[in-house]
């Protein structure tokens, strides 16, 4: 008689095929988004990855999908013809977090979709003990009017949403928005069905 397999969890070899950088290869997506010529004001996303505990977890993996900055995706299925696509901008950002759960994107601010969303980033979190990627957006805390009006973010309990809004910090070399991610616990951040 056959037994079941066990169930296994994402195991620790999955960085070293989404974040192929660390180990010296080349990868698909990174974390710098932007080049010379990419339209729109340069940000930072940085932020850290917590477990249930509190503590840092040091093997995840950060994907960002996102508009450009005039709030169009660099996808077949966004056809909108009156908002141009940046040729020098996919949207997509990859990376894995550091020996104290760290993460940092540079890439641009997203402008709005034109369809009440207010500007935002969708994020796809991956962890070694999670089954399933966890999906979340976030957004800017200096776009309180779009914010108010966007109706995901409005549908999210209110003593909830402040998990969902990147603080904006003045840096010597910029702007970067603050977004740290706890995968459980208190603070956990709000996820969402994909």
């Amino acid at each position: 008689m056959l037994k079941q397999t066990a169930s296994q969890t994402v195991g620790p070899y999955f960085a070293y095929a989404l974040t192929p950088q660390s180990y010296g290869r080349v990868g698909l997506g990174s974390s710098t988004m932007v080049d010379q010529e990419t339209r729109g004001e340069r940000i930072r996303i940085e932020g850290r990855v917590f477990d249930g505990t509190g503590a840092p977890v040091v093997d995840a993996v950060i994907e960002l999908w996102q508009a450009n900055a005039a709030g169009r995706y660099r996808h077949p299925a966004d056809t909108r013809d009156h908002v141009e696509i940046d040729p020098h901008f996919t949207g997509f950002g990859r990376t894995g977090t550091d020996g104290q759960g760290q993460y940092w994107f540079d890439t641009v601010k997203p402008g709005a979709l034109g369809d009440g969303q207010a500007p935002h980033v969708n994020v796809t979190v991956l962890a070694r003990g999670m089954l399933s990627h966890a999906f979340t957006r976030l957004y800017f805390d200096d776009e309180a009017g779009a914010n108010a009006e966007d109706a995901l973010l409005q549908s999210v309990p209110a003593d909830r949403r402040a998990t969902l809004v990147a603080k904006r910090v003045e840096t010597g070399g910029g702007v970067a928005y603050r977004f740290d991610i706890h995968l459980q616990g208190d603070d956990e951040t709000v996820f969402f069905d994909a």
